[in-house]
């Protein structure tokens, strides 16, 4: 593939062109020049007021291969994923059966070669996501798997969870803990607090929560173990990853998009697409969340992209599926809470390569061409025509948002937006 792309702005703290306005020159897939006024008989991007930064990264997607493609397939989940703007995908074990494997690994590597997006499937914990024995994790991380993860499945078993801290060390690789105490949690549907009572539903405590990052928190200092923490969601949360970082813990954590800019309140219409777990909290922690990115503390931003079919959302409250896809609208959230490009690059296409020590795609000279061009200023209408995802069920279509992916490249292959 090549490609001359005209007057971008680069934002990559890492490329030795960042915040500067230059042209690409991309041959064969890789970055051949960067410099101003370059002329080319490639086809040509203009990028005159828009940004180039390296492709995003999602720490948490769901794909519904193995076993749900009615949800889900690799294809068009991968399709929105390039729409949005990412060009990797750390793909969450929730399937049927999970991937907890190495034949579930390499029949999803399999799956995905020659795609634009890079797919990076991560293996179960315990077997089954049962939250009982451990699964075979040294022969998934043979076969690929960067990190290990019960996915929507809190485990519960403290011992558990220990072993397999202790046990990753041996091959360096990464747990993930998704904190929620399902003893408080219970069978809760919303958060706990002004708007559950007014609904007169049960809440789900930020305890549940906060008291599993602590757990997981001591296990990891007892261990000597590196963690990630999946979704947070409550400021005591962001408070108690402050504390575990300045102590020196090697823990890491992210947050979903939509927890930056919805609270509770969106819940009094009963819309199932916005029932999601952990639960939209209130004002005072999407604040503290935010305040998380831009300090630190929270060091990456996920999509959380959960599709269902519309017979599991198109219910009564109480009985939907948790989750909302999220691709297609990650960057206009985090654009909607007020980040600036820059931090947003680095949450969400720099550090979550990091956490899971993969190659970070930079805009240099040299660099295989992993990018991403969007407009921050263009206002779009997220619409069911322009959607790639196999499922609908997302709180903002039919909204207007502000910050639209214009193209994407990766693996010499382009996916380029049509004119809205």
């Amino acid at each position: 593939m090549n490609l001359l792309i005209k007057s971008a702005t680069i934002v990559d703290p890492n490329s030795p062109f960042h915040q500067q306005v230059a042209d690409l020159l991309i041959k064969n897939g890789t970055i051949a020049k960067i410099s101003s006024n370059i002329t080319d008989d490639a086809p040509v991007f203009d990028a005159k007021g828009k940004y180039i930064s390296p492709g995003f990264f999602d720490l948490n997607c769901n794909i519904g291969e193995l076993g749900y493609e009615t949800k889900e397939t690799l294809e068009t989940g991968t399709r929105a994923a390039a729409s949005g703007g990412f060009t990797g995908l750390a793909l969450m074990p929730n399937t049927q059966p999970p991937v907890h494997s190495k034949a579930e690994i390499e029949y999803l590597f399999n799956r995905a070669k020659n795609n634009l997006v890079d797919i990076y499937p991560l293996g179960t914990i315990s077997h089954k996501r049962e939250g009982k024995d451990m699964a075979e994790m040294y022969d998934m991380f043979l076969s690929g798997a960067k990190a290990f993860t019960d996915g929507n499945r809190p485990v519960q078993d403290a011992g558990l969870m220990e072993r397999a801290l202790l046990y990753t060390q041996g091959f360096k690789a990464l747990v993930f803990s998704y904190p929620e105490d399902t003893a408080i949690a219970g069978k809760a549907k919303v958060n706990e607090g002004e708007v559950s009572t007014l609904l007169g539903m049960k809440g789900i405590p930020s305890l549940a929560e906060e008291l599993m990052i602590a757990r997981d928190l001591y296990l990891a200092e007892y261990t000597g173990s590196k963690i990630h923490f999946s979704t947070l969601s409550t400021a005591r949360s962001v408070e108690l990853i402050k504390e575990a970082k300045k102590k020196g813990l090697q823990v890491t954590c992210d947050v979903a998009a939509h927890h930056l800019v919805l609270t509770d309140d969106e819940l009094k219409g009963f819309d199932s697409n916005y029932k999601v777990k952990p639960p939209l909290r209130i004002q005072k922690d999407v604040d503290a969340l935010i305040k998380g990115l831009k300090d630190n503390t929270i060091d990456a931003i996920v999509s959380q992209h959960t599709p269902h079919e519309i017979e599991f959302k198109d219910v009564e409250f109480e009985v939907a599926e948790y989750g909302n896809i999220g691709l297609q609208t990650t960057l206009s959230l985090a654009i909607r809470a007020g980040l600036d490009l820059e931090l947003i690059v680095k949450k969400l296409a720099i550090n979550p390569r990091k956490i899971l020590e993969v190659e970070i795609a930079t805009i240099a000279e040299g660099q295989k061409a992993n990018l991403v061009i969007f407009d921050a200023d263009a206002d779009w209408e997220y619409s069911k025509a322009n959607n790639q995802s196999k499922s609908g069920n997302s709180p903002f279509i039919g909204q207007n948002l502000k910050g639209r992916v214009l193209l994407t490249v990766n693996n010499n292959q382009q996916f380029k937006l049509k004119a809205l």
